[in-house]
């Protein structure tokens, strides 16, 4: 009987130091977001105040902007510390004790249990990132912000932000505009049938724009990180309120709907004989002109408004005015019986 006393004796005890030193533990994190980021709004307003309510003092959330050259210097050293591969680079960015966390369905996801666990460790301190020290030094460690952070950035012209990736944004702006001038002028003239390439070349164009659109959508729906190329911020742009129409479209859903659509009056035109495939294919350059239109609108957001750049957008937009030059032939009636006869 003594020896059940003295065990259980010593197992409360055991448990009630547990439970203090849990207690007196803390959770250090670094966030790494973008005030023109949608999900790291999300993140931020929706998922992090619950967590903070919860822990107190016991969890505390270090916000990086990664706007500001100091923020993104430091992102790059957490890129470089913890081998983020190129697919999950983006934000937010959340990295808590050894943990990479990206994006705003696995933050929320994977936070709360990564906090337990670590809080059973006896806590864990801030994230080995050259530069952090000097940075915490002079920035205090506060509960995450409200989402109506003001822009960081706003002192530093968006055009500017990425310019090598927004300057080519503005070629392809103007290759567009010149497409649909070049197009209302030839409008009313006289058109020739289409070549045989050239009515061929406009289903492979639709497949592939169909395809980049899908992948846009992916990105836009789960908040995954963007495969982005040497220039330009693909996630700075799909985070960004432009990436839905009336707030709850994907733009990418959108591109998807538009080329299927080119796809299908194409394959109307060419199974129905004679006049019917003819009136239908009138449709093609029409579809492809607001096509291009809506492209011009949305290139033009990503330099001067967004601040980023998107190749993979800018892919779209030539996609698409590619189709508007190759359908321009089946703006009127062909002359001669069929399509493809030159």
């Amino acid at each position: 009987m003594r020896r059940f006393l003295l065990t259980l004796i010593v197992s409360c005890m055991l448990t009630l130091s547990l439970s203090v030193a849990s207690a007196a533990a803390t959770v250090r994190a670094v966030l790494f977001y973008s005030p023109r980021c949608g999900h790291c709004h999300m993140v931020i307003s929706e998922h992090l105040p619950p967590l903070q309510q919860r822990y107190g003092d016991q969890l505390q959330i270090l916000m990086i902007d990664v706007d500001q050259a100091q923020g993104a210097a430091l992102y790059r050293e957490a890129i470089a510390v913890y081998a983020i591969p190129e697919a999950r680079r983006g934000v937010p960015t959340m990295i808590i004790s050894d943990t990479v966390l990206v994006g705003s369905v696995e933050i929320p996801q994977r936070l709360p249990g990564l906090i337990e666990t670590l809080l059973a460790r006896g806590g864990s301190d801030w994230p080995p990132i050259p530069g952090l020290a000097d940075l915490l030094a002079t920035v205090p460690t506060s509960a995450p912000a409200p989402p109506t952070l003001p822009p960081a950035t706003a002192e530093t012209p968006p055009f500017l932000r990425d310019l090598p990736a927004n300057a080519l944004a503005v070629v392809v702006l103007a290759g567009m505009l010149l497409t649909v001038m070049w197009a209302g002028i030839t409008w009313s003239r006289p058109a020739q049938p289409p070549t045989r390439w050239r009515d061929r070349s406009i289903p492979l164009l639709a497949i592939g724009g169909m395809a980049v659109a899908a992948y846009l959508t992916f990105i836009e729906t789960t908040g995954a990180p963007a495969l982005c190329g040497p220039v330009g911020d693909c996630n700075a742009v799909q985070q960004s309120e432009f990436a839905r129409l009336f707030g709850t479209i994907p733009v990418g859903a959108a591109g998807v709907a538009g080329y299927g659509a080119i796809l299908i009056v194409w394959i109307v035109a060419h199974l129905l004989p004679g006049t019917s495939g003819e009136r239908a294919a009138l449709l093609l350059p029409a579809l492809a002109l607001i096509g291009t239109l809506f492209s011009i609108y949305l290139t033009f957001l990503e330099p001067f408004v967004i601040g980023a750049t998107c190749l993979w957008c800018l892919t779209s937009a030539v996609i698409m005015t590619g189709l508007l030059w190759l359908s321009m032939p089946y703006r009127q009636r062909s002359t001669s019986r069929g399509y493809a006869r030159r």
